[in-house]
């Protein structure tokens, strides 16, 4: 059998890893908890979160009763969030596998990044497909700026489309800008307060599964972080990417 063939069949016998990333603020682990809420009484799932120095993440979601808490796992970065999805996937990746290996079998793991900025995306090796979130109070032109997040990740979505009227923004221009820079891939506006556009999250997670479980989805690379740096900044100091 083709080596190719063999790797599909394993990765489809495990759980789906499903990414989560985007800026600080734009509602990730509200995105995440609400996943937990509809998905779990007909999934096995689990959750990792990132912070840099605690755990805070993963408390909120515990503390929200979305999955049972031995279920949701923090990972404590110790760097730029990104560094630990993109650069040195070791700790989330042995997260993963010890919450797979404990709980199994799971149907989807989901890996919360740290709020980064609007380059950060997921190694293919850690996870096989990937949610990036900007939100409208992050600004309508934001969809217009691009990046490998908004341009490239499996799906965009743009967050507190309910907030459009108190922050001056037009969500559908957002949708409609992010749509023309995306080349055809999927796009959600999501309110926590419109339960079709919830629907709409949940029916993509369910055909990515649906894709997972048959072997044929295929983790695809957004491509890698443009060079960047952190100057004046007392969590890191000062240094270059």
């Amino acid at each position: 059998m083709p080596e190719t063939t063999v790797s599909s069949i394993n990765q489809a016998e495990r759980p789906l890893r499903l990414g989560v990333a985007g800026p600080v603020g734009t509602g990730k682990s509200t995105l995440i908890a609400t996943l937990c809420r509809r998905l779990a009484e007909s999934l096995e799932m689990a959750v990792v979160t990132n912070d840099i120095y605690t755990d805070e993440d993963a408390r909120l979601l515990r503390a929200a009763g979305v999955l049972p808490v031995e279920r949701i796992v923090a990972v404590e970065t110790g760097a730029c969030p990104h560094t630990a999805i993109r650069d040195d996937v070791t700790p989330n990746l042995l997260a993963v596998e010890d919450l797979e290996a404990e709980f199994a079998p799971l149907d989807l793991v989901i890996v919360e990044s740290g709020g980064d900025n609007l380059t950060a995306t997921f190694s293919p090796a850690l996870v096989d497909t990937q949610i990036f979130v900007i939100d409208v109070a992050g600004g309508g032109d934001v969809a217009r700026k691009g990046g490998p997040g908004i341009e490239r990740a499996d799906l965009l979505v743009v967050n507190k489309t309910d907030l459009g009227p108190h922050v001056g923004v037009d969500p559908a221009q957002m949708v409609t800008d992010a749509s023309s820079v995306r080349g055809g891939l999927p796009v959600v506006a999501l309110s926590q307060r419109d339960e079709e556009s919830i629907d709409d999250l949940v029916a993509w997670v369910h055909g990515v599964l649906a894709e997972h479980r048959g072997g044929a989805l295929v983790p695809a690379d957004p491509g890698p972080m443009a060079p960047h740096s952190h100057a004046g900044d007392h969590d890191h100091g000062e240094h270059t990417h």
